[in-house]
């Protein structure tokens, strides 16, 4: 795609001078793809990482729609962590120095309530807050949205990650109808589609990150007698030393002695079979899908609706007897673009179930030699996570954005320091970074949640 000039855009001086100032002159690829679209306001979806200039193109797009005339709030950005906020916050107000009129506020949680009602009743044109903290204020009537032109939601499958989706749903529910929605993204699962659905109308979507790149899932087959298996296991994932994977077995007597004798050789893992209950279900698929777990064993029926993103390495302890099954298992990985890793262990009876494989997908088995493999008995790869248990869910009326709140105050975490949340009725979890966990442990046990005490502690 050849250069294109930001004064090509139909934009006011004034914004074109003060764009210019900032040194922004050329249109980075997703403003290029993306702006036009908002200028001429199209509801868009958009893939875009952090980096990629999406701020610049949906505040470019946001000030030109403004009566500044009338302090109403007239556009809303919702982000995941109050940090991201803060950023968003202000490099919109560096974009509207071309007029002293336009006031932005941060609505964020963390940070006193009485101020942020203050300057909402002064007046602003732009809202940029996350969700708990925007509901908030939008069920105390201190936030008002009947004059919102457009609505932006950043890094959406965040939000869905850390458990806003009811959230976002609620904050929508106060915005008039006829609006302009803007949803940016960095990944594409299922639930972004669903989101974009109810609220956005014959969007344009836009994928500038992944244009052009394929699947890639690379397949190595191993031969090893049956009573060597859980050796080879052991021998792949210290050799690949992967964040995520997921083992299939075909039985759960094999789901079970898998996970136990990985576990005694000192791997993060978890098993996940049709015996478990379901609270203990929810554990575990929950600890894996927040990353606070790196291998889960499963068999196919317990791996049923198992949705994870990023997940490196699929690894068969067993061939599926359908090769159609096989081609299943592995489609898990190498998702959005990013490359796969699949390895299938063979005994000799199985060697009928690769031909099957190879006739369905009409490729050649990759045969690999175990030998050169040697197992490494230093510290393994812990996952890069750790989950916290909190005795309050959703009966308590907690919310995600509550516990968000609580561990982000003034002596909380960082905000990115904080992974997927999951709220069930009586309980909730949330994933931290190992390096933070503790911190975040101590800061929910001294602190509230709901202006509440609750049971805390580290899930295992």
């Amino acid at each position: 795609m050849n250069a294109i000039e930001f004064s090509s855009l139909p934009l006011k001086s004034a914004l074109l001078e003060n764009i210019k100032s900032l040194g922004y002159t050329q249109l980075t690829p997703i403003q290029a793809e993306s702006l036009p679209h908002i200028l001429d306001g199209k509801d868009v979806i958009a893939q875009a990482k952090t980096g990629s200039g999406k701020t610049a193109a949906f505040g470019i797009g946001l000030l030109t729609k403004l009566e500044l005339n009338k302090f109403r709030v007239q556009a809303l950005v919702i982000c995941p962590t109050r940090e991201l906020a803060e950023q968003v916050c202000q490099e919109i107000r560096r974009l509207a120095r071309f007029t002293q009129n336009c006031k932005v506020l941060s609505l964020c949680g963390g940070t006193p309530f009485s101020p942020q009602r203050s300057s909402l009743e002064k007046g602003v044109h732009i809202v940029v807050g996350t969700p708990g903290r925007l509901q908030d204020h939008l069920n105390k009537g201190s936030l008002g949205l009947d004059n919102l032109k457009v609505l932006v939601l950043d890094e959406a499958d965040r939000m869905l990650d850390m458990g806003f989706e009811d959230s976002i749903k609620d904050i929508v529910s106060y915005a008039p109808t006829q609006r302009q929605t803007l949803l940016f993204s960095a990944t594409y699962p299922d639930s972004i589609h669903q989101i974009s659905k109810q609220f956005q109308f014959k969007p344009v979507s836009l994928s500038v990150d992944t244009q052009h790149q394929k699947n890639d899932i690379e397949q190595f087959f191993y031969q090893v007698d049956r009573a060597k298996k859980e050796n080879a296991l052991g021998y792949l994932l210290s050799f690949y030393k992967p964040e995520s994977t997921l083992i299939f077995c075909n039985t759960k007597k094999d789901c079970h002695d898998v996970a136990t004798a990985l576990g005694n050789i000192g791997f993060s893992v978890q098993a996940i079979h049709g015996d478990l209950e379901q609270k203990d279900r929810n554990q575990v698929l929950v600890r894996f899908a927040n990353k606070s777990c790196s291998i889960l064993v499963a068999t196919d029926v317990a791996a049923r609706g198992l949705d994870i993103k990023e997940l490196q390495t699929v690894i068969n302890y067993e061939l599926p007897w359908d090769p159609e099954v096989y081609v299943h298992r592995i489609g898990r990985t190498g998702r959005a673009g990013k490359r796969g890793l699949a390895l299938s262990l063979c005994s000799e009876k199985e060697l009928k179930r690769v031909t099957a494989v190879e006739e369905y997908l009409n490729i050649s088995a990759k045969w690999d030699e175990l030998a050169p493999f040697q197992m490494k008995y230093e510290k393994r790869l812990d996952a890069p996570m750790e989950t916290l248990w909190i005795g309050g869910g959703r009966k308590n009326k907690v919310r995600p954005g509550d516990i968000l709140g609580a561990l982000t105050g003034n002596t909380g975490i960082d905000g990115n320091k904080v992974g997927k949340i999951d709220v069930f009725d009586n309980h909730a979890y949330v994933a931290i970074m190992r390096d933070s966990a503790d911190k975040a442990l101590q800061c929910l046990k001294k602190g509230k949640i709901k202006g509440r005490n609750f049971n805390v502690h580290k899930s295992q």
